[in-house]
């Protein structure tokens, strides 16, 4: 059995739709089939889901939310024509919309993500009515009915453990089955969305579940690239590669995979492989558990900006007792998770994401800090960003990390910060975000140049 994900570009117009029924078609093994809510058909096209995110804010905020309703209508209502789908689908959708429209407002987060599940949602209704209407045998499942539970609030959404039981009953299922991506269900009944992005979360919980063969993540390029295509011309293609090699480069800004996406269809050593809707007949980017080592010790470069930097100072820090779990503590106490804490033995430097703090938060943290671990320097510094060397060649390389920083040196750029996990699988840079594009360059043309498939 094959599960398949298709991300937002697959599904933003009829073309593309047909394009999807063409791939389920091709290969009977392609049971389950998960989507994504339709994203841009162009560069100066707006994604479904920011739509309805547009249509929330103007409900909560009590403004007339005709016009955004519309938009969103509009853009389902094109598709299904266009399928040659009769207008009992988007009658549907139309329906399924004002349900939702109409629901409880006290909360709004919970309004929040019903709204935003609805786009993958009624992707999926649709995507199932096409399918039947060119002759496959397609159903429709909500994840409610096929038991995709999730945790209940305050906590992260994170798939609970017993779905994995339930969901397994899809693999005996003979029709195929399309699976809207990006939401669960708590076990009191209350929908909850995973992040953007989600649904390639979905997509591996259902691989790992129906312990698949293979599971597919379709989007709109042939591979994995070593470097980002925008910022490195013509970056050398990934033939494959480690599922931890994947994971630290899509933490670190590889926007092909979502970055906890790879853990469940891991744990049950389910290939994953990266297909190009476009260009199905590529053979595309495998992800496996183990794999020879390259010639080359790094696989790939990867570069993310929005983090920040909370340094503490202290004389003598390395001999207090539980210094580091009080620090930690204040962390806790502002719902803030870090990222790496590279230390010394009278300092120590926590990287958080920029996205978690407030100017009141910075405040309290640093003055807490400053009071209740009489720090001698306490400063929180923005504006940083992280560049990634990734590779399981790494730790057998000599040298490796003289090389990167004599090329970080190359630039002029200063390195804020240097941390290696554990693991030895990844090398990590923090540097100031404007100098972010002229590092990933020049660690490219130092690891890879000339350019060649790995």
């Amino acid at each position: 059995m094959i599960v398949c994900k298709f991300g937002g570009t697959s599904v933003a117009s009829a073309q593309q739709i047909k394009k999807v029924a063409a791939i389920v078609n091709a290969d009977p093994l392609r049971k389950i089939v998960v989507v994504s809510a339709p994203g841009k058909r162009d560069d100066n096209d707006i994604k479904v889901t920011d739509l309805l995110i547009n249509l929330t804010e103007a409900v909560l905020c009590g403004n007339d939310f005709n016009e955004p309703f519309k938009q969103v209508m509009a853009r389902y209502t094109e598709i299904a024509v266009d399928l040659g789908l009769d207008e009992g689908i988007v009658n549907t959708i139309e329906t399924d919309m004002q349900c939702r429209l109409a629901m409880d407002k006290e909360d709004p987060v919970q309004f929040s993500d019903q709204m935003k599940a609805s786009g993958e949602d009624n992707s999926a209704k649709l995507v199932a009515a096409y399918l039947t209407s060119i002759g496959l045998q397609a159903n429709y499942i909500n994840p409610k009915e096929a038991g995709l539970l999730v945790t209940s609030f305050p906590n992260r959404v994170q798939v609970l453990p017993e779905s994995f039981g339930q969901l397994s009953a899809l693999r005996e299922r003979t029709s195929i089955t399309v699976f809207p991506g990006y939401f669960g269900y708590t076990n009191e009944g209350v929908l909850r969305t995973f992040e953007r992005g989600g649904s390639d979360i979905t997509g591996s919980i259902l691989a790992a579940a129906v312990k698949a063969d293979l599971y597919e993540n379709f989007t709109d390029v042939d591979c994995v690239f070593a470097a980002n295509p925008r910022i490195v011309d013509h970056p050398a293609e990934i033939d494959i590669m480690t599922y931890r090699e994947m994971r630290e480069l899509s933490y670190a800004g590889f926007a092909v995979l979502h970055d906890e996406a790879l853990m469940p269809a891991f744990k049950e050593s389910v290939p994953v492989c990266i297909k190009n809707t476009n260009n199905p007949l590529s053979t595309g980017t495998m992800i496996v558990a183990n794999r020879e080592n390259s010639f080359r010790p790094v696989t790939g470069i990867s570069a993310d900006s929005g983090f920040s930097t909370l340094y503490v100072s202290k004389y003598l820090m390395n001999r207090e007792i539980g210094f580091g779990r009080k620090l930690l503590q204040i962390l806790e106490d502002e719902e803030i998770s870090y990222e790496h804490t590279p230390s010394g033995i009278d300092n120590i430097s926590v990287i958080l994401r920029s996205h978690q703090l407030t100017t009141e938060k910075e405040s309290r943290i640093v003055h807490r800090v400053k009071d209740e671990l009489f720090a001698d320097d306490v400063h929180i510094r923005n504006d940083l960003s992280m560049v990634v060397l990734v590779g399981e060649g790494m730790n057998n390389s000599t040298g490796l990390a003289a090389r990167a920083t004599a090329a970080i040196s190359r630039t002029g750029a200063n390195i804020e910060m240097i941390n290696q996990g554990s693991s030895e699988v990844s090398l990590v840079f923090g540097v100031l975000k404007k100098d972010e594009t002229k590092i990933l360059k020049e660690l490219y043309n130092e690891f890879f140049a000339p350019a060649l498939v790995l």
